[in-house]
């Protein structure tokens, strides 16, 4: 025990070092209780002060018995893994492989984060005393200072303390002498030597840790973003719709993790700390979505180049073609292939104008003088047909009456059939009455064309028929 008559200057200033981090430990503990009167509140801050004396962490830290300092646990894969049996690692961020990726790597070296991890007893006072080690004075900590024997640092311990509550750095050492797990931890067996899979030798056993340093500052960050103050007034602004001079912090698909039960001082002191709650990202699949729909700019028709690049439609033509280009019989199998055929390139065609209706805007084949120019030489059947709800727009009586008129179709359905004729030419021998049969297939298909006018008629209250002919009427 040192006396402090004789201690040296700087014994003392590293003395007062060491108060100035308990004074900013009691602090902290305490903040949350200041302003309180009730009983419960008095009772912590009472309870702070005694824990968060010099004396009482150095002695109650020297007791510390099976209590690992390390920034990767085994407890927090398994609880039930006692800390002398397996393997927990202390490492120097500072010296791990920097990547694009968050990891251990990104945490400063210069702070005290690692965690304190035992068999749930003195986890506490442990950490505590590894903090006060941890804490640096003239570049270096004091747990460096001991090590190196230096003698300042050792009176500074020492004044009014027993040789029994010296601050042994056995709480820093490692308490598994060898790299060990066990059975309930997580373990993936690789394989080093592919030519002798059946040994057991030629296995390596990966063991993952918990990184309990990262999670806890990434804890540390998310909490303040979701119940911070500043993000507070900044959810405010957002869900009201107001301005706002600051930045807005949201983690969609968020979960949390509850480690260690109604004891997750059984994990270890930081999540402890925590109140076992560690905070997982979304990290879910990507949603699907379809590509953009390619739009019919500065041309007469969509079956100019539009439908035929469709990757389907491709296929279904390079296909029919190659299955007519034979002499075929005129037999059943001939009509029930060709009409499969004839099938998948109606779907593709309601397809195209599904994507047509639902990504584009009411109104998008328009050319007035203040919009969108692109779409004015497509034709004025197809325009009725892609862009249904135009006729529902202020100023668009002429729209309406001739989507209502219902002929439109027809024209459609000439306009697909000239365009199937074009592709089959020199294969058969297509013409007027071959254009006529396609026609009256496309506005006669119940499950594809006609089916979704039919829903576009029920939603514009038009006529329910569809003239094969133009010209025809009701």
């Amino acid at each position: 025990m040192a006396d402090e008559q004789t201690v040296t200057a700087r014994s003392q200033q590293m003395r007062q070092r060491m108060q100035r981090h308990i004074a900013d430990r009691l602090q902290l503990a305490t903040a949350r209780h200041q302003g309180k009167t009730d009983a419960q509140a008095r009772k912590a801050i009472e309870a702070a002060q005694e824990k968060f004396q010099l004396e009482a962490i150095l002695e109650k830290g020297a007791k510390a018995g099976a209590i690992a300092i390390a920034s990767h646990i085994a407890k927090g894969i398994h609880p039930d893994l006692p800390v002398k049996c397996v393997t927990n690692l202390a490492v120097d961020f500072a010296v791990l492989t920097p990547l694009q990726e968050l990891g251990s790597h990104a945490l400063p070296s210069n702070q005290s984060l690692w965690d304190a991890t035992g068999n749930g007893a003195l986890v506490s006072a442990a950490y505590e005393l590894y903090l006060l080690l941890d804490c640096r004075f003239e570049g270096r900590t004091f747990a460096n200072w001991l090590a190196g024997g230096d003698e300042d640092t050792v009176n500074a311990f020492s004044i009014g303390v027993s040789n029994d509550d010296w601050p042994s750095l056995d709480l820093l050492q490692d308490k598994c002498a060898q790299p060990a797990t066990s059975t309930r931890s997580k373990q993936l067996y690789w394989l080093c030597d592919p030519e002798n899979p059946n040994d057991n030798q030629a296995y390596l056993a990966l063991v993952p840790l918990y990184p309990a340093s990262l999670v806890h500052q990434v804890y540390l960050q998310i909490h303040a973003d979701r119940f911070g103050e500043i993000n507070k007034a900044a959810r405010v602004a957002r869900r009201e719709r107001k301005a706002h001079d600051g930045v807005f912090h949201d983690y969609p698909g968020l979960a949390v993790q509850k480690m260690g039960g109604t004891k997750p001082q059984n994990i270890s002191q930081l999540n402890s700390e925590r109140g076992g709650v560690n905070y997982l990202l979304g990290s879910l699949p990507p949603v699907w979505q379809a590509s953009p729909a390619r739009l019919p700019a500065h041309v007469d028709s969509v079956f100019d180049k539009l439908f035929i690049a469709r990757p389907e439609v491709r296929k279904t033509v390079r296909s029919l073609r190659q299955f007519l280009a034979p002499e075929l019989e005129p037999n059943l199998e001939t009509r029930q292939r060709r009409e499969a055929y004839l099938d998948t390139l109606l779907d593709e065609l309601v397809s195209l104008s599904g994507q047509l209706q639902q990504a584009m805007p009411a109104g998008w084949t328009r050319a007035s003088a203040d919009e969108d120019k692109r779409f004015q030489k497509l034709a004025r059947a197809e325009q009725l047909w892609l862009d249904p709800l135009r006729a529902e727009l202020p100023d668009e009586g002429d729209f309406a009456r001739e989507w209502l008129w219902m002929d439109w179709p027809a024209e459609i359905g000439r306009r697909f059939a000239n365009w199937l004729n074009g592709q089959l030419k020199g294969l058969l021998p297509v013409g007027d009455a071959e254009a006529r049969e396609w026609k009256k297939v496309l506005l006669t298909d119940e499950d594809g064309f006609a089916q979704q006018l039919s829903e576009r008629r029920k939603q514009l209250d038009a006529p329910r028929y569809i003239a094969v002919r133009e010209g025809a009427t009701q």
